[in-house]
């Protein structure tokens, strides 16, 4: 503002003098001419700059883009992704035995309890437990919830079995009365005739203590039988073994009553009976067979 203030009165001077040169004009004064333009040097001197624009206040500082993703237009459902779970983690610390052959788990120390599971060659389970003699491990069931015994005869365990509780075995189940009865053959005793033998066994927790046994002939229909509190097996005509039971885990041979006849190549059908008890009284099984001799 202050050099256009100036560049005015200089102009202004110059028009004076100007004036001053044309022809016809009366001749100015120098004085005058002089006083002016010293004049017009102090007023342009008086002159200050025209006033800018205040600024109050702290300056606002750059706009800092902001790093926050756009909101999306739609809601999006992530799709989760499909992470496999291990078949069985173990935590450290844990006691676990594998086998070097097939081994059965059962619900106790022995064949005498049912067997509920096994653990195979290359499988781990985790122990839970062990007997006091540690001839048997409680572990993990591996083929159902719950816990089973395992033999360790050949079983490898690792990790620290000191700390494993002590189990006290269940009960002794008492197996139910059985047994089996299969045809051994057909004997004879000259003038006195035809019988067949059978051989029992008895896998049971029971021994029987009486027998009653029937043959019948299916062709001709002919029936004998036998009510006994003994076992009796005739070797021919001329030796005869009588047991006065059958325990549990033993066999014997069991001769029928005697035929009149030969009944060979006749289809039979022998039905036994074993019971507990003399006199065909107590607890009591029976089987059926049917042979042709």
């Amino acid at each position: 503002m202050r050099k256009t203030t100036l560049k005015l009165l200089l102009g202004s001077v110059l028009l004076i003098a100007s004036q001053a040169c044309t022809p016809g004009q009366p001749t100015p004064d120098l004085n005058t001419i002089n006083t002016a333009i010293a004049q017009t040097v102090a007023a342009a001197a008086t002159q200050t700059s025209e006033p800018g624009i205040p600024v109050t206040g702290d300056e606002s500082p750059t706009p800092t883009p902001s790093l926050e993703p756009p909101t999306p237009s739609a809601t999006m459902t992530a799709i989760p992704l499909f992470t496999p779970t291990p078949a069985f983690t173990f935590t450290p610390g844990t006691v676990q035995v594998s086998v070097s052959v097939p081994t059965n788990c059962r619900v106790g120390p022995g064949v005498a309890y049912g067997r509920v599971g096994g653990l195979l060659v290359d499988e781990v389970a985790e122990v839970v437990g062990r007997h006091a003699t540690r001839d048997y491990w409680i572990i993990r069931n591996p083929d159902r919830p719950g816990e089973c015994w395992l033999w360790g005869e050949y079983a490898t365990v690792t990790g620290n079995t000191n700390v494993l509780p002590i189990f006290t075995p269940p009960p002794t189940p008492t197996p139910s009365p059985d047994f089996t009865a299969a045809y051994s053959g057909l004997d004879v005793c000259a003038g006195t005739g035809w019988w067949v033998d059978v051989e029992l066994e008895n896998p049971g927790g029971t021994s029987f203590n009486s027998i009653a046994m029937t043959v019948r002939d299916t062709v001709t229909n002919t029936i004998v039988s036998l009510y006994s509190d003994d076992f009796t097996d005739r070797d021919g005509c001329n030796e005869t073994n009588t047991q006065d039971s059958l325990p549990a885990g033993e066999e014997r041979l069991v001769s029928s009553s005697i035929f009149a006849y030969n009944p060979s190549g006749n289809a039979l059908r022998a039905t036994i009976t074993l019971c507990s008890n003399t006199g065909q009284s107590g607890t009591c099984v029976t089987r059926s067979i049917e042979f042709t001799p």
